[in-house]
């Protein structure tokens, strides 16, 4: 894990850190088309998809980190007929007409889709942020399910949802065993280990394939590929590169990426020169404060401080981090910079079908004469 995939999915440790997550070095795209579907992976390496007859067989090559094997559906439309397939290829009938989610970043993919209304149960809806989502939790019509051990199978069943749409950290199937013994058919989704920001935008098109909108993820897709690559287009013709600073002290260490993971793409997708970059690693770094400072108190920018909010915030939990130039520079930013109604952060919500965003935020704060017209959407800076 890196800062970002930490933030996520540390989330049991610390819920407030998400979005950048796990990647490596840059990759040539690469293209995979099924004769059904007509659907263009570029991006994305998690997910492999193949025609059957007129089933379509999606494979989830990695489901969790370290992985070795994967899991395999067959989507198989209402009234077709089921083609041969193995004992551990799960049939899933399609399109679905409700859903259960576990993750946030599963919801923009349905809003952007049209599928709102799909929606029924969410595991703590506190967390949802979106607006039109929010309304319908708002109207009782999603419910809250309960966490990991505490979710309420009762209740699960009685919304007889059409499909569970979940992930994993490790090989524990854990309660999504306990949901299929049920009758509910589950199905894994593991963007948040793709490599390459782009990569992770592209699982809307992993989602629509339920709901035959394929077409319509095509599209959603390919805009925010082009402002992504625009915004990354004009960084590039910047020659200087400010010095970059990310994560914050956890316990006894400080949490911030390796060099070669999605957060110091994005950095350096920006125009930015990311301290650690140099770093071989794509995972979690967890150094100490003194070697942090050592390496890093002269940087020109600090983005991503976890949950604080003020300046004052952060050094009245360590009078140390006031000895960073950023810090006296003013130069701090947080990705908290939109939050729900309930406290749920929309940067952690979609941030990963939305990494246009994300870039556009870091050029605007690394090279502001880039996009002068440009507002930061989840970035602000602390005051």
């Amino acid at each position: 894990m890196d800062y970002y995939c930490a933030m996520k999915h540390i989330a049991s440790l610390f819920i407030i850190l998400a979005i950048f997550g796990c990647t490596a070095k840059k990759t040539e795209t690469k293209e995979t088309t099924t004769s059904n579907t007509k659907t263009i992976i570029k991006y994305a390496e998690g997910f492999k998809i193949t025609s059957i007859g007129n089933a379509t067989r999606v494979e989830v090559t990695y489901p969790f980190q370290g992985a070795t094997s994967g899991y395999t559906y067959l989507l198989v439309h209402r009234g077709e007929v089921i083609p041969d397939h193995d004992a551990k290829t799960k049939v899933i009938t399609v399109p679905l007409s409700s859903i259960v989610c576990t993750s946030t970043t599963h919801i923009p993919f349905l809003n952007y889709l049209g599928e709102t209304n799909a929606l029924i149960g969410f595991p703590s809806t506190d967390y949802i942020s979106s607006d039109i989502m929010r309304k319908r939790v708002d109207e009782g019509k999603v419910l809250e399910l309960g966490v990991d051990k505490g979710i309420n199978m009762e209740r699960l069943v009685s919304l007889k949802p059409d499909m569970v749409m979940g992930y994993t950290m490790s090989s524990d199937y854990g309660q999504f065993k306990k949901m299929e013994e049920l009758g509910i058919d589950v199905v894994i989704n593991a963007e948040y280990l793709e490599k390459h920001p782009l990569g992770r935008a592209e699982w809307i098109k992993f989602m629509a394939l339920f709901f035959d909108k394929e077409k319509m993820a095509d599209s959603v897709f390919n805009a925010i590929e082009s402002e992504y690559l625009d915004a990354k287009a004009k960084a590039d013709s910047i020659k200087q590169r400010p010095t970059v600073l990310s994560g914050i002290v956890y316990g006894d260490a400080w949490f911030l990426p390796g060099g070669q993971n999605y957060a110091a793409r994005l950095f350096r997708d920006a125009g930015g020169n990311y301290i650690y970059g140099d770093d071989t690693s794509n995972g979690f770094l967890q150094l100490s404060f003194e070697s942090v400072y050592n390496k890093a108190h002269n940087v020109d920018y600090w983005i991503g401080v976890g949950s604080y909010n003020t300046l004052q915030e952060i050094e009245n939990a360590d009078q140390r981090y006031t000895r960073f130039n950023p810090f006296i520079a003013k130069q701090v930013y947080t990705y908290n910079a939109r939050m729900g109604a309930k406290g749920g952060s929309e940067f952690m919500e979609l941030g990963y079908l939305r990494p246009d965003l994300i870039l556009k935020d870091l050029v605007k704060i690394l090279h502001p004469e880039v996009l002068p017209d440009y507002q930061l959407y989840f970035h602000k800076k602390l005051e």
